[in-house]
């Protein structure tokens, strides 16, 4: 399922030790290698300032109602992982980095991205347009596939003509589910004459 980088932040964090809630997620952090977000920051009442780190594999469900974790112990310090402090370093933001082509064509800034609620891989880029091609495109939708390089000031991607220009993200889950009878091509049934059948 897709879901908006927007909507993860100031999502509840809950505890199956305790069955309530730890804290919300402050921050969130992204690997700009391969784009994928690797942790979160906690904050809240109950989180420490020694350890408010949460590693991507220590959740054990992310859905509507929040992100499932065995317990608060679960929460780390921001040098306890190296690879996590490494990120952290870097001060790594892919909200507001401008997006340009290969060629030099500015396409905007960067507002907002998808990514995959199963892995947390950013699979989109949400782009708002500079003034005057925001009269055709207020937005571009941008394929991970489109970027060729990631820098600390802007991405770049391929060509402009390629890219998506509508959202396709889905910011609500839906059961994931396949009507057989239409994957199958099953007729409809006459009501009026149940015995009808299409030859």
């Amino acid at each position: 399922m897709l879901v908006y980088g927007t909507k993860l932040l100031n999502t509840r964090v809950l505890s199956v030790q305790t069955g309530s809630t730890i804290g919300n997620v402050s921050r969130i952090i992204v690997n700009p290698d391969n784009l994928q977000i690797i942790a979160l920051e906690i904050s809240g009442p109950l989180v420490s300032p020694d350890a408010y780190i949460l590693d991507i594999a220590s959740i054990r469900e992310y859905s509507a109602y929040g992100i499932v974790i065995d317990s608060i112990d679960e929460l780390v310090a921001s040098d306890d992982i190296i690879k996590i402090s490494e990120i952290l370093a870097l001060n790594f933001n892919l909200v507001n980095l401008k997006v340009e082509t290969k060629k030099g064509s500015k396409l905007g800034r960067i507002i907002d991205y998808t990514f995959t609620s199963e892995d947390f891989m950013i699979q989109q880029l949400i782009v708002k347009r500079p003034v005057i091609k925001s009269l055709l495109d207020p937005e571009l939708t941008i394929s991970r596939k489109e970027i060729v390089e990631i820098n600390d000031y802007k991405v770049i991607i391929e060509d402009e003509i390629k890219t998506i220009k509508e959202k396709s993200a889905k910011e609500e889950f839906v059961p994931n589910f396949v009507n057989p009878f239409r994957e199958q091509g099953f007729a409809p049934v006459d009501t009026k004459n149940p015995d009808a059948q299409d030859n």
